[in-house]
């Protein structure tokens, strides 16, 4: 004898189901959060040392928050045999053209910009993405600067500073500056409190 259809039998057939759904993408999950959090560990790892000078400690392992403007960053201290070399900076900013950048800003313990790697971004493709390339103008052009010199300021030429902007792609280039900007905010707080892990602040 068939089972009559009712709404009773449909709920539970669909609260099955839905069980069933949730138990496969629960195990999924489980399956791929590790080398998940792997390749993205890695990939900060790869961002870090590619922005500031020779280090001999972990700095991801070394890494502490600091709170600034209401916002968190992290931050990647570079020690090399007990003295401060540098900071790496994971600093962000949410006025790109697509959305959030999150930068890994380097500098030198003196305060020089040592390099800067895109962590995550959603410019558009051939524009705003070239921040992505490191031999980009735009890129270099912060390489070895210095904040704290008089002569530099946080703004493209448009805006009245002396930094190049990408080609059409203007916000992009504000908001990557902006980005910066608030790195090295985090970094001259961290040498006025002389917040340093794994080793001592020399310059």
């Amino acid at each position: 004898m068939a089972i009559q259809s009712s709404f009773k039998n449909m709920v539970v057939v669909l609260s099955l189901v839905c069980l069933a759904a949730a138990a496969v993408l629960g195990g999924v999950y489980a399956l791929t959060k590790e080398p998940i959090d792997a390749a993205q560990v890695a990939k900060i790892n790869n961002a870090i040392g590619g922005v500031v000078p020779e280090f001999t400690n972990d700095p991801f392992a070394d890494k502490y928050e600091v709170e600034m403007e209401g916002k968190k960053f992290v931050v990647y201290p570079a020690v090399n045999n007990g003295s401060s070399v540098g900071y790496a900076i994971e600093s962000f900013t949410t006025k790109g053209f697509g959305g959030k950048i999150v930068l890994m800003v380097g500098f030198t313990a003196s305060g020089e910009i040592k390099g800067v790697s895109v962590i995550s971004h959603a410019e558009t493709p051939g524009l705003g993405a070239k921040i992505t390339d490191p031999s980009q103008p735009f890129v270099t052009q912060f390489q070895g600067k210095n904040p704290a010199d008089p002569n530099f300021k946080f703004a493209v030429k448009k805006d009245g500073g002396n930094l190049d902007a990408i080609t059409a792609s203007t916000i992009t280039s504000r908001a990557y500056i902006d980005a910066l900007e608030s790195a090295y905010k985090v970094f001259t707080s961290i040498k006025e409190n002389n917040n340093v892990a794994g080793g001592t602040d020399n310059e």
